[in-house]
């Protein structure tokens, strides 16, 4: 649809209560129950684990991988094909009951090389820690990069599940033809997701703890001095247990409309997870946060008054039988919890409109 007949709150005040609802990027998707006055113009113990093999299968559209063992490209050992719900894993040491949304650090990263042929090495499984780049690097320099977000889940019975991570492989891809980047394919990108989880199995949370969120990266390592593509690319994928994204859980949040600040304009790189969408909102956020608030909803840069998405994630508005989203026109990015919460919400009858 035309951005004429998207979502407008006419009577959305400066702050309104956002509820989260599921994960989705860095936090969550949120959803917002519009009341009938309002109106739209649509009407850390360190045990070194060695890591492990595994296949993950798929269930529905809308369901997530079970993770089993079997064998993978990145076997270190052999193993027999079996669920991980057979196996007595001890969880690392730490406050389960009390994790929040920050950086903690496991055993081991991935690492996979992409040199000037356009093609990436075999990855490998590394102990966590620092890595080294060039000062002159085009990730340093020049802001090349982009990353992703999604997380494992521990069920009752000892599965791990992952949500559609062929979905953000696909994203990657996009973004980094938009960067200028190679990116690795789909099952390069599966395939490494599935040997992080598992050998920082020790690390997801139990079940109803929180998740094992998983940043996969993509930089321009090489080393580059005037504006040009890097030579060089890295990819590179780290994990952390963590608990709800915002504070509050799923109790109701404060969000501040910005109505100067924007995050992303028309023909930028607003579509793209790439790394500068994110320090652009920076300033923005800081001062909502030092007001009070949770979080920023931005609106369009050019009229100043259809909603787009929040810092971190995208927003639905609901009234009654309808679910409102807005449109992925290039500034706002395509979330994975976004295209499934639309299809599970055709799916049980609500009638879901992207403006």
């Amino acid at each position: 649809m035309e951005r004429s007949s998207s979502a407008v709150m006419a009577g959305l005040q400066p702050n309104s209560l956002i509820c989260p609802f599921a994960s989705s990027r860095n936090g969550c998707t949120l959803f917002l129950p519009i009341p009938n006055s309002f109106s739209s113009a649509a009407g850390q113990s360190r045990h070194c684990l060695p890591p492990l093999s595994l296949k993950l299968q798929k269930q529905t559209a809308f369901t997530p991988y079970h993770v089993n063992q079997t064998d993978s490209p990145f076997k270190l050992f052999s193993v027999s094909s079996h669920t991980l719900s057979n196996e007595t894993i001890q969880l690392a040491d730490i406050d389960w009951d009390n994790l929040g949304f920050g950086f903690c650090p496991t055993d081991y990263m991935y690492v996979m090389k992409c040199g000037r042929d356009g093609n990436f090495s075999k990855g490998e499984l590394q102990r966590f820690g620092n890595i080294e780049l060039s000062p002159s690097s085009g990730v340093l320099n020049y802001g090349q990069g982009l990353f992703e977000g999604l997380k494992a889940y521990r069920k009752q019975d000892g599965n791990i599940l992952l949500f559609r991570p062929e979905e953000n492989a696909m994203r990657m891809q996009v973004g980094a033809e938009r960067m200028c980047m190679p990116s690795p394919s789909v099952e390069q990108f599966v395939e490494a997701v599935k040997a992080t989880v598992l050998a920082n199995k020790r690390w997801i949370p139990p079940s109803g703890k929180g998740s094992l969120y998983i940043r996969p990266l993509l930089m321009g390592s090489g080393a580059v001095l005037g504006l040009a593509p890097a030579p060089e690319y890295t990819f590179l994928i780290y994990v952390s247990p963590v608990g709800n994204y915002f504070k509050e859980g799923i109790a109701p949040i404060n969000l501040v409309v910005e109505h100067e600040l924007h995050r992303a304009t028309p023909g930028g790189t607003g579509g793209v997870k790439t790394i500068g969408n994110y320090a652009a909102v920076l300033k923005a956020q800081s001062a909502a946060k030092a007001k009070g608030y949770s979080d920023v909803l931005y609106l369009d840069c050019v009229h100043k008054r259809y909603l787009e998405e929040v810092s971190s994630c995208n927003i639905f508005v609901v009234k009654g039988n309808v679910i409102s989203t807005p449109v992925i026109k290039g500034t706002i990015l395509p979330g994975i919890t976004r295209k499934s919460i639309i299809d599970v919400a055709q799916s049980q009858g609500f009638q879901v409109l992207t403006m």
